[in-house]
């Protein structure tokens, strides 16, 4: 909440509404749109939510502003792809995959603490790099191997980078991709494991935002208005998922993710 504004039925619209009344109509519609669009992706292709709306709608409003936004529509948005296969699946992953996600769940909580302290400009970049550097490693269909022999410490490894980016950016899932697919990872399997990280992933990014105060009573009701067009948007593209050539619909949303990465450094690099 902002004080000082003058009469109390303004502070009282400003508790209720919080940044949504610092943000002009266009930029709530375009906010809107990013996240339908999100959701299609997140629906099609089961992840890449959080990069496309960090990096499109941290290009028009302060991007920490941004990051509290995703944040509501990740969880639920994982949730739902955690639990879509049932219970007993999501559990046998956690069994498995229990030092990725733990060590995912660490850093997001420790990095995330490190975001109020960012400034702006430089938030730009932590954001952008990242975007730009995940997108153009899959746009190039690089593919890592991973040898079973060095699994543990590989996950100990990927894992604190996927954590950091969740932290920082809000994002862990291309990387999360990335090391499923280097361990040979069965694909039908591979759903579920991704959904099982993500949901546990964005509850751990929840609660750390929370304690680092990005997500709060001013910012928490841009992230509550997002959840419906995030819903909206996965339920489109569960009903397109298998209409689409995927391949196709990747490299597109991929290429839309490495301009808005370099959109994200522009503004980083020109204030």
């Amino acid at each position: 909440m902002r004080e000082g504004r003058g009469s109390d039925g303004v502070v009282s619209m400003e508790l209720e509404f919080g940044v949504l009344t610092e943000l002009s109509a266009a930029i709530l519609a375009l906010s809107v749109a990013a996240t339908v669009f999100a959701g299609i992706v997140k629906g099609a292709v089961g992840f890449a939510m959080p990069l496309i709306m960090v990096s499109l709608i941290g290009s028009i409003m302060d991007p920490k502003f941004a990051l509290a936004g995703v944040i509501v529509p990740i969880v639920f948005s994982n949730l739902l792809q955690t639990f879509r296969t049932g219970v007993e699946p999501a559990k046998r992953a956690l069994q498995t995959y229990w030092r990725y996600i733990l060590i995912v769940c660490i850093a997001i909580f420790a990095a995330a603490q490190l975001v109020p302290v960012i400034p702006k400009r430089v938030f730009y970049f932590v954001l952008g790099v990242p975007v730009v550097i995940l997108a153009l490693i899959q746009l190039a269909g690089v593919k890592l191997h991973i040898p079973s022999k060095h699994q543990a410490w590989s996950e100990w490894l990927i894992g604190t980078i996927s954590g950091l980016l969740g932290g920082l950016a809000g994002t862990w899932g291309p990387t999360t991709v990335l090391y499923l697919l280097a361990i040979n990872t069965p694909k039908a399997q591979q759903v579920v494991v991704q959904g099982v990280i993500y949901g546990m992933g964005s509850v751990t990014l929840l609660v750390a935002h929370l304690n680092s105060g990005i997500l709060n009573a001013f910012t928490a009701p841009l992230s509550l208005m997002l959840l419906g067009p995030a819903l909206i948007g996965m339920w489109l593209g569960f009903k397109v998922q298998d209409r689409l050539n995927q391949d196709q619909f990747r490299k597109v949303t991929l290429a839309i993710l490495v301009i808005a990465g370099l959109n994200l450094l522009r503004l980083g690099a020109t204030g």
